[in-house]
């Protein structure tokens, strides 16, 4: 795919979408990272649902971990994994209060380095509330970079760095957001909905569908 056909893409994307949000609810960085890390391998409404009795009630670092692992999980029990993430989240907000001040941390390494925070999560914290140019490839984003051919790779991470080098630059702070949603509710996994798709005239899928 060349770069013009690339910019017109986002450009399309940005036209109807100025300004995309994630799905998750969330009101702090902490917050976000916390539902971030409960999401993995379970839905945003999952975890808005959970996080919607949780943060009334504990929202800081000090507020879930003195809940501890059990008094946690039964917040976030109907989450997939969810006793594993209590222990993960309950230890990173440990971590958070002796080594950082009760701040999330704004670099990479920091965040690596808390339990349950690996590169995709990090990225979604370091784009979504701090700004920076990241790209947190999940399986939506890693479809529609295969399938469109806007990006593709191997692996998560090949098509993450394709896609940093190959975005416009002016459209790379929002470009997770707008991919995810597209891999969400246009080009869906089991059939793309091309028929109603804003960037099928530029698509370089050699299946598309119709809508029928």
């Amino acid at each position: 795919m060349n770069a013009e056909k690339r910019r017109e893409i986002f450009r399309r994307f940005h036209e109807d979408n100025p300004e995309p949000k994630t799905e998750l609810a969330y009101s702090t960085p902490f917050e976000l990272l916390i539902a971030v890390i409960l999401s993995a391998q379970a839905t945003d409404v999952g975890v808005n649902k959970a996080t919607a009795k949780l943060y009334p009630v504990a929202n800081t670092p000090e507020a879930i971990h003195a809940l501890g692992v059990e008094g946690l999980s039964e917040y976030i029990k109907t989450i997939g994994l969810y006793r594993g993430k209590a222990k993960n989240v309950i230890e990173t907000c440990r971590l958070l209060i002796e080594k950082h001040g009760s701040q999330v941390p704004d670099n990479r390494e920091d965040l690596e380095a808390l339990p349950g925070v690996g590169r995709k999560t990090a990225n979604v914290v370091l784009n979504t509330a701090f700004r920076q140019f990241t790209m947190a490839v999940d399986t939506h984003i890693f479809r529609v970079a295969n399938r469109t051919n806007i990006a593709p790779g191997k692996n998560v991470l090949e098509v993450e760095r394709k896609l940093i080098k190959f975005v416009p630059k002016d459209y790379l702070l929002d470009a997770h957001h707008w991919l995810i949603l597209h891999g969400r509710y246009v080009c869906k996994a089991r059939k793309p909905q091309c028929g109603s798709c804003r960037i099928e005239d530029l698509c370089e899928y050699k299946h598309k569908t119709s809508d029928d």
